[in-house]
C-alpha cells in the first residue's frame, strides 16, 4: 500500500522524525511504499539529493518565514474567504462557537484548492480587519488582556503561517497527491496534521497519528517564554487546542509512545477505543552493553541543569551517600538550561562539603560514554515525559534509579529502583543499596537491558504498525461515499436476482407533513415488495 508520512520539519524534529524515525519505519516496512511530506522551516531544503533510505520521495512545504508568492482572490471570492476566516476566529475567541473550528478549517481548504489564494488573503488587510473585529467584539475571551493593533498584526501573521498547509500542492489523486494514498501517517501532530485532515475531508483518506511527546503539551511549555504579548499567546494556544481536539476526533488510530501520553490524550478528548500504545524504537537497541564498572563507586546523573530535573535532590542525596560510603563519586552530565543554575549547583555542593567528589562534566560526546563512566545511573526529574533517555540508560546494562514520575514506572517496571520525588533520604538509600551490592546491580542491569530491548527495538514497533496499517485499510472503505451500498451480505441473494440492483440510500428524517418512509417507497414503486423480485418472477428466473 502507499503510505504518506507527514511531519513538521524543524531542525531537531526533521533530524529525528524525518531522517531518523520515519526513515527507520519505512526501511522496516519495505513491503509498503512511503512518501514523506515535510513541513519545513523555510530556511532551505531539509533534504538535498536522493531521499533517505526507505522513502520513495520527499515533498517539502515551508510554513515559516516569508509568505509564498501568489495572487489575491477575486473580488467575488473574498466574501467566501472572509466568512470562513471569521468563523475560524470566532471558534478561537468565543467558547460558545468552538464547534465551528472544523467546518471553517475545511471550508478554507476547499477555497484554497479552487484558486490557491489562501496565503494572500490571510496576509491582506481584510483578514486583519476581520480578526480585529471578532477579537474585540463583545463575548470574546480576553482574560489575557485586550488585544492591541500590534497584537492583531502579529497574530494574523502567525495564523497565516500555521494555515499554509491548507493550500499545499499535495491534494489530488496524482502520483504525488495525498488523495491517491491508502492512508496517511502523521508523526508529531500540530500543523503536520492539517494535510491529513484535509485529505480525509476531500478524499476520504484515513490517517494514523503518532505522538512521541504530546504536541499540545509542548506548546503550553514553550509559550510560557514566547516573545509575544499574552493576548497573542492565548489566541495561538486556543488554535492548538482546537486543532488537537479536531485531530483526535478525526484520527482513525492514535499511537502514543507511552501509557502516560495515552492518559493525556484521553484527558484531551481522544476516544480510548482508538488508542494503542506503540513505544518509539531507538537505534541504541542493538548497541553493545557498557564495559566494566569504574574502580571507585560512581553515580552518574544525566539531564539538563534546570529546576525541573531537580539536580539539587541528587546533590543532597549524594551528601548522605558520602557519610556511609566516603569513596563514592558523582558525575553530573548535562548543559545549563537556566541562567546561573550551574553556579547555583556548585554553591550547593560546596555548602554540603561534597564539591571535591562532584564532577560537573557538561555534555558527553555520546550518551553511551556517560553510562559507562558510572556504577549506577540516577534520574531525579520532577516530570519525566519522554522514555528515550531512560531506555538509553537501561540499554547500557547499568542499574537505573529514577523518581516515580511520568513514564518512569512503566519504562523501568521491576527492572530498576523507583523512589519518591523530592526525597533525599529515599534516593540515598536506593543509591547505597546498589553501590554496596554488586550482584543486585548486575541482576537489575541485565533485566533493564532485556526489558528495553523488548520494548524499544525496531522489530516490535514495525510489527505493531504493520498490524495497524492492515487492520485500518481492511475496515476502511475504498469508496467512502458508496460504503453503504458495498457492504457484503447486507442484502439476501434474492434482492439482486430480477432486474438492475436498487440503490439503497441511508434513511432520512421525513419532513413535517410528509408520508412515512414505507408509504413513500410504496408510492414510488408499485411492486408489492418495493423493488425486489416477486415470488413468481423469482421462480421463473430460477
Amino acid at each position: 500500500m502507499r503510505i504518506a508520512l507527514l511531519t513538521e520539519g524543524t531542525h531537531t524534529v526533521a533530524q529525528r522524525a524525518g531522517g531518523g524515525w520515519c526513515g527507520r519505519l519505512a526501511g522496516a516496512l519495505a513491503e509498503h511504499e512511503f512518501q514523506l511530506y515535510l513541513l519545513g522551516t523555510g530556511g532551505g531544503p531539509e533534504y538535498a539529493g536522493p531521499p533517505p533510505r526507505g522513502l520513495a520521495a520527499v515533498h517539502e512545504l515551508p510554513i515559516w518565514g516569508r509568505r509564498p508568492a501568489g495572487r489575491r482572490p477575486a473580488a467575488h471570492r473574498r466574501r467566501s474567504y472572509a466568512a470562513a476566516y471569521e468563523e475560524l476566529v470566532r471558534s478561537l475567541v468565543r467558547p460558545a462557537d468552538r464547534a465551528g473550528f472544523g467546518p471553517a478549517l475545511y471550508r478554507l481548504a476547499e477555497l484554497a484548492a479552487e484558486d490557491g489564494a489562501l496565503p494572500a488573503f490571510l496576509a491582506s488587510g481584510q483578514a486583519h480587519r476581520t480578526l480585529e473585529r471578532v477579537w474585540r467584539a463583545p463575548g470574546a475571551e480576553t482574560a489575557a488582556g485586550q488585544p492591541l493593533v500590534r497584537d492583531v498584526l502579529v497574530a494574523g501573521d502567525l495564523l497565516e503561517q500555521l494555515l499554509r498547509p491548507l493550500s499545499a500542492p499535495w491534494y489530488g489523486t496524482g502520483p504525488t497527491g495525498l488523495g491517491s494514498a491508502d492512508l496517511c501517517h502523521v508523526a508529531g501532530g500540530g500543523p503536520a496534521a492539517l494535510p491529513a485532515l484535509v485529505a480525509k475531508h476531500l478524499h476520504g483518506v484515513p490517517f494514523v497519528l503518532t505522538e512521541h511527546g504530546l504536541h499540545l503539551r509542548e506548546q503550553y511549555r514553550g509559550y510560557r517564554t514566547a516573545p509575544y504579548r499574552w493576548p497573542v499567546r492565548a489566541l495561538l494556544l486556543a488554535f492548538f487546542r482546537q486543532l488537537t481536539a479536531e485531530t483526535y476526533r478525526q484520527a482513525a488510530v492514535l499511537t502514543p509512545g507511552s501509557a502516560y501520553d495515552r492518559r493525556w490524550q484521553e484527558r484531551c478528548g481522544a476516544d480510548p477505543a482508538r488508542i494503542r500504545v506503540v513505544h518509539e524504537s531507538t537505534p541504541a537497541a542493538s548497541r553493545e552493553p557498557a564495559g566494566p564498572e569504574p574502580e571507585r563507586p560512581t553515580l552518574v546523573w544525566a539531564g539538563a541543569l534546570e529546576p525541573g530535573r531537580d539536580p539539587e535532590l541528587m546533590l543532597h542525596a549524594f551528601a548522605r551517600v558520602r557519610t556511609e560510603l566516603p569513596t563514592a563519586r558523582l558525575r553530573m552530565y548535562g548543559e545549563e538550561a537556566a541562567p546561573g543554575y550551574l553556579a547555583h549547583c556548585r554553591a550547593i555542593a560546596r555548602k554540603l562539603g561534597i564539591e571535591p567528589a562532584v564532577d560537573f562534566a557538561g555534555r558527553p560526546p555520546a550518551t553511551a560514554d556517560a553510562w559507562a563512566a558510572g556504577t549506577a545511573v540516577v534520574f531525579t526529574a520532577l516530570a519525566q515525559r519522554s522514555p528515550r533517555l531512560l531506555a538509553d540508560a537501561m540499554l547500557s546494562g547499568r542499574a537505573v534509579i529514577a523518581t516515580e514520575v511520568g513514564v518512569a514506572p512503566e519504562v523501568l517496571g521491576p527492572a530498576g529502583l523507583l523512589v519518591p520525588p523530592r526525597s533525599p533520604r529515599a534516593l540515598a538509600d536506593a543509591c547505597l543499596a546498589l553501590l554496596t551490592d554488586e550482584e543486585r546491580r548486575a541482576r537489575l542491569g541485565l533485566a533493564g537491558r532485556l526489558r528495553a530491548q523488548e520494548r524499544f527495538a525496531l522489530e516490535p514497533e514495525a510489527a505493531a504498525f504493520r498490524e495497524v496499517y492492515l487492520e485500518l485499510v481492511s475496515r476502511w472503505p475504498a469508496f467512502p461515499a458508496a460504503a453503504a451500498r458495498m457492504q457484503p451480505f447486507a442484502r439476501p441473494a434474492e434482492y439482486w436476482v430480477a432486474g438492475a440492483p436498487v440503490t439503497v440510500e441511508a434513511p432520512r428524517t421525513p419532513a413535517p407533513g410528509s408520508a412515512p418512509a414505507s408509504e413513500a417507497a410504496t408510492e414510488a414503486d408499485p411492486s408489492p415488495d418495493g423493488g425486489r423480485a416477486a415470488p413468481g418472477a423469482l421462480a421463473e428466473a430460477l
